[in-house]
């Protein structure tokens, strides 16, 4: 009897043991579940080449800060509303044309004066800016997350678009927007037909100079690829030339299109004025002929951006009744 009792005793211990062994051989395979999850969840990192060199991002980001304008319209192009922008150059603090789609952004800034203690409280998986405005703040900002850095700004936006793309390890949605923008600029050319063999001219006023827009800006790469002709003084691979009231006949084309940088003091709206009503300008044949256009700053020059590209698209479309 006694004897049958220290067995039971046994029994019990023993298969206390076993349920233990049970349960530690559960945690083990769960620990290894978990730490197969964090092998996969690491294995989504990539590596994007940029201006600055080479940057990891661990995985596709979902807060991002973006230190230019033209990066702006990029995220909001592939279905990225971002966490902080810097302010757009004109308007109060967004461009007429984002600015139902940036509701809730926070300002960081602006692309010449970011602002570091306003990106680090966004706590941001990625920040994406550009190395001709923000060189050298870029040890801070990779500091606070991975950052991506373009090399300039100026005429080849789509170079930009697709680093950023990449950034975001969004490539197909970006390259579906570039192929889209390109197909609309083959619906434009088949539908000018003759047309596009006219000479576009593009001048811009600001406070107290104006400038002619060349085949660098960012008009003119969306104009070189409809396939316009640029009068013989715009017919340059450069990005604008400066130019004094005596270079007015150089302004003469088929079509003029000007804008105005106009940030709300009247400088650039006096320039404009001045400028426009000066005899040269109005013995321009383009001017005496009705087809001088005043369109938007925003659109055709300074946002930079491919919404504001599809814009430009629009505006052409219509001055050349082609809707």
């Amino acid at each position: 009897m006694h004897k049958r009792k220290r067995y039971s005793i046994f029994s019990l211990i023993l298969a206390l043991v076993v349920v233990l062994a049970a349960c530690g051989g559960s945690d083990t395979k769960e620990g290894s579940e978990d730490q197969k999850d964090g092998d996969n969840k690491n294995s989504s990192a990539y590596k994007v080449k940029h201006a600055m060199g080479t940057t990891e991002v661990p995985e596709t980001p979902k807060k991002v800060v973006i230190l230019t304008n033209e990066g702006t319209e990029a995220l909001l192009s592939m279905g990225v509303k971002p966490t902080g922008a810097v302010k757009s150059w004109l308007g109060d603090p967004w461009y007429k044309h984002i600015k139902s789609d940036m509701e809730g952004v926070k300002v960081v800034g602006t692309e010449s004066d970011i602002n570091l203690e306003a990106i680090a409280a966004l706590e941001p998986d990625l920040i994406i800016g550009n190395k001709l405005r923000q060189e050298k703040f870029y040890d801070q900002l990779d500091a606070i997350a991975p950052t991506v850095f373009s090399e300039t700004l100026k005429g080849d936006w789509k170079e930009n678009y697709k680093l950023y793309a990449k950034a975001l390890n969004k490539e197909e949605e970006g390259n579906q927007v570039l192929a889209d923008f390109d197909q609309r600029i083959e619906d434009i050319k088949g539908k000018l037909g003759d047309k596009v063999n006219q000479e576009v001219s593009v001048v811009r006023f600001l406070p107290g100079k104006s400038r002619i827009y060349l085949k660098d800006s960012f008009s003119g790469t969306i104009l070189e690829q409809i396939g316009f002709k640029r009068p013989e003084p715009q017919d340059k691979p450069d990005f604008a030339d400066e130019v004094t009231k005596e270079q007015i006949p150089n302004m003469d084309g088929d079509i003029l299109f000007y804008f105005t940088y106009e940030t709300g003091e009247g400088e650039a709206s006096k320039t404009e004025k001045e400028w426009t009503n000066d005899s040269l300008w109005k013995n321009l044949d383009v001017v005496k002929e009705g087809n001088a256009h005043k369109v938007s700053d925003a659109v055709w020059n300074t946002a930079g951006g491919v919404l504001a590209a599809n814009e430009m698209l629009d505006d052409i479309e219509k001055k050349f009744d082609l809707k």
